[in-house]
């Protein structure tokens, strides 16, 4: 097993050691150029197959994290340092691709192909789940140019509940899949630049214990794209720093190797979130932390979107 990229948080700040840990790896798989599409037409790419993940890999990245917590090292105020572990929940998710679509697919992949064929049910669900989401056909200022641009929005989830009655993201994920399996067959490529999922994190426990450390009680928020569209130009020369070969048992590269692909955050919240603690001063922290928040918030008011926990996450924020 190669190293992992991560274990460099010890030369950076609290809150970049956050984002490495959160960031999910997904096993990278090629596909025939023909299932590329943009701006609503089939184009060539220049070369025979694209790069891209399913959207089952990305869940099970959470799998262990949602039984046993994320644990994210960070450094305490009194110079040591402590693990603190983390629980993820499925904070809201929209997935939208082309109507079209199931015609398009290989014929065999029968449960993908009627989830796509119920226009209605999906939309249903959608407002049953977001009700306070703008209506579908309004434009607010800056959103996108037009609402058939986005492609067809197969699902979209939205968690109202409070922390102590969510379920891990796993769990919450299977649950949602048993309707909507597309959830987990889906690939990247087949989804509209607009998809996107959001995590919440809450804090469990720490180790070593330190009873007087009330800064591991912040919460985050994080948003991540699921669409292949976005994948070339995430921002940041750190994002690109998680790029990755996990190497075979042999040792040996090539096709002993196992290509992954890096899910960096786009968009982050706080929510009782030190900025002393988690950002450097002598760091740009500050401005990225600014420009990821930001972003999230630039996101959900194009698409249109209420996002409860961005909402709670805002107007409780600290940093």
């Amino acid at each position: 097993m190669g190293s992992d990229p991560s274990e460099s948080w010890r030369n950076k700040s609290n809150l970049n050691s956050f984002l490495h840990k959160t960031t999910p790896f997904v096993p990278s798989q090629s596909l025939p150029k023909t299932f590329i599409r943009e701006n609503s037409h089939w184009q060539p790419i220049g070369k025979d197959t694209v790069d891209c993940f399913s959207l089952g890999d990305i869940w099970d990245q959470y799998y262990e994290w949602s039984a046993y917590g994320l644990g994210v090292p960070v450094r305490l105020p009194i110079g040591e340092t402590a693990v603190q572990y983390y629980v993820p929940y499925l904070s809201a998710v929209q997935i939208y691709t082309s109507k079209s679509l199931a015609a398009l697919r290989n014929v065999g992949e029968d449960s993908e192909s009627d989830s796509w064929s119920d226009d209605s049910e999906s939309e249903k669900h959608s407002k049953s789940w977001d009700a306070t989401s703008e209506d579908s056909s309004s434009e607010p200022d800056g959103s996108w140019p037009a609402r058939d641009r986005l492609g067809h929005l197969y699902f979209q989830y939205v968690e109202y509940c409070p922390p102590y009655g969510r379920i891990p993201l796993i769990e919450k994920v299977t649950e949602l899949a048993r309707t909507y399996p597309g959830l987990i067959s889906f690939k990247s490529v087949d989804l509209s630049p607009a998809s996107w999922m959001s995590v919440s994190w809450y804090p469990i426990y720490h180790i070593p214990f330190r009873r007087s450390v009330k800064d591991l009680s912040a919460c985050f928020l994080t948003y991540h794209t699921i669409s292949s569209s976005f994948q070339d130009s995430m921002p940041g020369d750190s994002e690109k720093d998680f790029c990755c070969t996990i190497v075979g048992k042999n040792g040996k590269g090539s096709a002993a190797a196992v290509n992954r692909i890096p899910l960096p955050p786009f968009g982050l919240a706080t929510y009782k979130a030190q900025e002393n603690f988690w950002l450097d001063p002598e760091s740009e922290d500050q401005e990225r932390f600014a420009t990821l928040y930001s972003a999230a918030d630039s996101w959900l008011k194009q698409l249109g979107v209420h996002h409860h926990d961005f909402s709670f996450f805002s107007t409780h924020s600290t940093m």
